[in-house]
């Protein structure tokens, strides 16, 4: 489980027979306190891939944006590839199962439907 801000605009792709898949950087925030003997301890920002399929993915494609506050469940998924120059990468990303927008109606930067349709 993570509640993060989105920190830039969600990445968008459809796949295999029109699939929606969206992919989120969520930043998540451990605010950082005073120790007894008076030591600062700095907030900690830790950024998390999320990706979401289907209609957790088109929800994200109509109305999340940079900014935006959102709930997040979901599985740890960590994959590897070989890049250009032959150094093995591994990447770990957070699979959504689950979704809340937490961001006040209002206060988004998505822009808000109108009814109309094409």
């Amino acid at each position: 489980m993570l509640i993060g801000n989105v920190g830039v605009d969600p990445e968008i792709r459809y796949v295999d027979a029109g699939v929606c898949v969206a992919s989120v950087r969520l930043a998540t925030t451990e605010r950082g306190y005073r120790l007894q003997n008076g030591t600062e301890i700095p907030d900690r920002t830790e950024w998390h891939n999320v990706v979401l399929w289907r209609q957790l993915a088109e929800t994200v494609e109509k109305y999340v944006r940079k900014g935006d506050k959102l709930y997040i469940e979901g599985k740890i998924h960590t994959r590897s590839y070989d890049d250009r120059n032959g150094v093995k990468r591994y990447v770990t990303e957070i699979w959504a199962d689950a979704m809340e927008m937490l961001t006040p109606k209002g206060e988004s930067s998505a822009q808000q439907p109108t009814g109309e349709r094409p």
